[in-house]
């Protein structure tokens, strides 16, 4: 070799085993090409003067350009492309090494790619080994890189090489790469090659936790427990801290047959389950409600001698409570007090919240008042429950006070806190402070959920302020609030209740802009709310784009369609529906029964509604009170009282009594049947059993002895109604008007016509139609004409009795018109 080469590039050529005589490639040469390239000298790169370059020749060019990985690369694809030549394993080598220096990894890649497709089964290991000492690489890197190159390119065995290697040589290996490596042997199924390695793998990644996961991810969890079990046979039990990782990520993926399976092998081989690995498993049956299975791990800790801890006692009284185990629950909490085991304040308002949601406040303020005992003190939670509490069972003044302990504790009180009172002051009627209390939220900074706005709206919708709620709904839209199909369901039904379907099915359309998703309930409210007013047409067009859209109509939505054509006496129109509900596979409920036996008593079909009332009881289902009375009243209205009364005893008799309901169907069919003696019978049996009789009671006596004109009667029971402090509503005020103008006292009927007004009671075409007649028939036809106007003006239409009798009178059009100026 030329002595007067520079020492390194003596090794270099030495190295690359140049097969040709310098004469023809000189070192100047290599310098000359290097530095074109060096300094992009795109003239000397077609220069026809350059000597024919071999594929020896290239390293030395490739290593004078190593401080450019630019420039290197340019000259590697040139001397390719260009000359046509097909470059050795050292050039590609040579290459990697330069790009990998300045971490250029994916030109690396692309190099590594383009050498395994032209060496595919070419040992390049030992060539990137043995010019390591020449280009300085980082062995770490370049193996790593390796390692990485032949996993995504499927090579196992060079991978396992390579490995092998770097562990001999004590090259360590990045996390990153030896997930590639692990998943690599997972798919190629080499997991021997795990087993082999395991300790060494173990170095640069948590192998055990890595593969198992692998298997449970990709569904096969038997390979995972059998890895576990290979493991534990090579006397490489895992450490029970990755076991409880697993066990975990088993038990959120809802896979709890299988971590118990996993928790059998860490009993039966190792390692030993400790606290937190009984503690996750009790955890996953509580949450399952799986309390036996739960209790056996509780004891069976105790036979290992494992302490139970706070986690543990709260885990199982948490799961005993939400199951309804109260007594056992209390039972466990005292046992863990004895124990010297200090419970937290989240196990105490965990106990409160459930004795709140079952009702019982009086249990909940025990276990406040104990945890108080106990030495631990509430935080907002706890009080939050205790408000819900409070207020649920209308003591909301006492839910105040507790408020004001939040406060003066220095707490801050969330949003559950200002939602139970706001919705306690609303259910108390008291809209004037819930409202207060969320323009104190809003000055204090809180911004309302939906929960605390749909409260509110709530409040608003129940007391027939729909304006004031649509204004709030509006207003919390434009503070940026997210919807929910709850408060657009309560506002829709508040519409309806008012007769404000217009704005109903504004607020259903506006859903639709708000991107909130109608739900069952929303077509719920809609069919009802349009079927009530009679609009089954547009009912019955919503009803079917609930079955487009795949919901499944509950039987309130069946019951309302129902009814609504029973009661515009359209029974085949009914029937239809209630074939379709059951060729749906909704089973009808008693509600349904209830609608359609009522239905044909109606309509006089005695035996269809005998057969339905034989199916109701053939099916299983439990006739209740409304099925009874239904019966009852059907079969006075067919005049079948002996029928009646014999179902009324059996009533009587039964689990279901009657109620006044019952007794004033009889009543006031004996009433309408002129049978007063066997009505005031019953009426004395209600005043001296029960149940006590209601304003429908006593307005159906009264009305008896008026139509049988015993007025004086009538009367007497009406100063008795008054006298039990039972409020007349405007059909009593009827029949008493009725009475009174019967017997010629159009003056005290007027009286009484006034004093309904008086009471907040509107009244209707009956009230202003009796008053009118009993005008006519005195011949004060002024005064009927007037009252006629105002009840015109009031936007109530006359019905064909009324006509009738204007008629009779004369006081038509032009006619009442000179009658009333007279």
């Amino acid at each position: 070799m030329n002595s007067s080469l520079p020492k390194l590039l003596q090794h270099v050529f030495s190295v690359y085993s140049f097969h040709c005589s310098y004469s023809s490639f000189s070192v100047a040469v290599v310098h000359q090409i290097a530095k074109a390239f060096h300094h992009n000298n795109f003239s000397f790169y077609n220069s026809s003067s350059i000597p024919k370059l071999q594929p020896a020749h290239l390293g030395p060019v490739i290593f004078q350009l190593r401080s450019n990985p630019t420039s290197a690369l340019r000259f590697f694809e040139w001397a390719e492309n260009s000359h046509g030549l097909r470059h050795p394993v050292q050039s590609f080598c040579g290459i990697a090494h330069v790009l990998l220096r300045h971490r250029m990894f994916d030109p690396a890649t692309l190099v590594f790619d383009r050498m395994v497709r032209q060496f595919r089964n070419l040992e390049v290991l030992g060539e990137f080994h043995g010019t390591f000492r020449i280009y300085g690489s980082n062995p770490s890197t370049v193996y790593s890189f390796l390692l990485h190159c032949y996993c995504r390119n499927g090579m196992a065995d060079r991978a396992i090489e390579t490995f092998a290697w770097m562990s001999e040589m004590g090259v360590l290996i990045s996390h990153c790469v030896a997930s590639k490596m692990l998943d690599l042997l997972i798919d190629s199924d080499r997991i021997d090659v795990i087993l082999e390695n395991y300790e060494e793998m173990c170095k640069g990644l948590g192998v055990y936790e890595f593969v198992f996961n692998s298997f449970l991810n990709r569904g096969e969890a038997e390979k995972g427990l059998n890895f576990h079990w290979a493991l534990v046979e090579r006397g490489l039990v895992p450490k029970v801290v990755d076991c409880n990782k697993i066990l975990k990520g088993l038990c959120m993926g809802n896979q709890i047959d299988i971590a118990s399976e996993f928790f059998d092998m860490m009993v039966s081989s190792g390692p030993c389950p400790n606290l937190v690995t009984f503690s996750t498993l009790i955890n996953a049956y509580c949450k399952k409600l799986i309390l036996d299975e739960a209790f056996n791990l509780y004891n069976l800790m105790i036979e290992k001698g494992i302490v139970p801890d706070l986690v543990i006692y709260s885990i199982l009284i948490n799961g005993l409570f939400r199951v309804g185990k109260f007594e056992e629950g209390n039972s466990l909490l005292s046992m863990a007090l004895a124990r010297g085991v200090k419970m937290d304040v989240v196990i105490f308002s965990s106990i409160m919240d459930a004795y709140v949601r079952v009702g019982d406040l009086g249990k909940a303020i025990e276990i406040y008042t104990r945890m108080l005992k106990e030495g631990i003190s509430p935080n907002v939670v706890t009080y939050s429950i205790l408000i819900n509490g409070l207020c649920q069972n209308c003591h909301v003044l006492e839910a105040c006070g507790v408020f004001g302990q939040i406060l003066k504790h220095g707490l801050e009180p969330s949003m559950l806190t200002y939602s139970s009172l706001i919705d306690g002051f609303c259910n108390s009627e008291n809209l004037r402070d819930g409202l207060g209390l969320y323009g104190i939220m809003l000055r204090e900074g809180h911004v309302p959920d939906v929960v605390v706005c749909s409260v509110l709206i709530n409040g608003l919708s129940r007391q027939g302020l729909m304006d004031e709620a649509l204004r709030f709904f509006f207003q919390a839209v434009k503070r940026g609030l997210t919807l929910n199909s709850y408060m657009f369901n309560t506002l829709i039904d508040g519409c309806f209740k008012l007769k404000r379907a217009r704005d109903g099915v504004k607020m259903y359309t506006l859903m639709g802009m708000f991107k909130v998703i109608p739900d069952v309930v929303t077509y719920t409210v809609l069919v009802r709310g349009l079927a009530e007013q009679g609009k089954l047409d547009g009912a019955l067009a919503l009803f079917f784009q609930l079955l487009k859209k795949g919901f499944s109509p509950d039987c309130i939505i069946y019951c309302t369609l129902i009814d609504g054509f029973c009661k515009k006496r359209d029974l085949a129109a009914g029937l239809q529906i209630f074939k379709l509900m059951r060729s749906n596979g909704m089973f009808p409920d008693i509600c349904i029964y209830n609608v359609l036996i009522n239905m044909f008593f109606k309509e006089g079909c005695l035996k269809r509604a005998l057969e339905l009332f034989r199916e109701i009881i053939k099916h299983g289902l439990e006739p209740d009170i409304v099925t009874y009375n239904t019966m009852i009243c059907g079969y006075c209205s067919l005049k079948m009282f002996s029928k009646a009364i014999k179902l009324f005893e059996v009533l009587k008799c039964g689990q279901i009594k009657p109620n006044a309901i019952t007794f004033t169907i009889l009543i006031d069919a004996y009433c309408k049947d002129v049978r007063m003696d066997e009505a005031m019978l019953i009426f004395s049996s209600m005043l001296e059993k029960g149940p006590k009789p209601n304003i429908l009671t006593y307005s159906s006596l009264i009305d008896g002895y008026f139509k049988t004109e015993n007025t004086e009667s009538g009367f007497v029971l009406y100063e008795k109604m008054l006298g039990d402090k039972i409020s007349p509503n405007i059909i009593s005020y009827s029949i008493l008007i009725d009475g009174l103008c019967k017997k010629g006292l159009i003056n005290e009927a007027s009286l009484a016509f006034q004093c309904a007004i008086g009471r907040q009671l509107l009244p209707d075409v009956i009230a202003y139609g009796i008053l009118i007649r009993g005008y006519c028939k005195v011949g004060r036809l002024a005064e009927a004409m007037m009252l006629y106007d105002r009840m015109l003006v009031n936007g109530i239409m006359p019905d064909d009795l009324l006509q009738k009798a204007l008629a009779e009178y004369g006081l038509q059009n032009g006619q009442a018109k000179n009658c009333v100026l007279n």
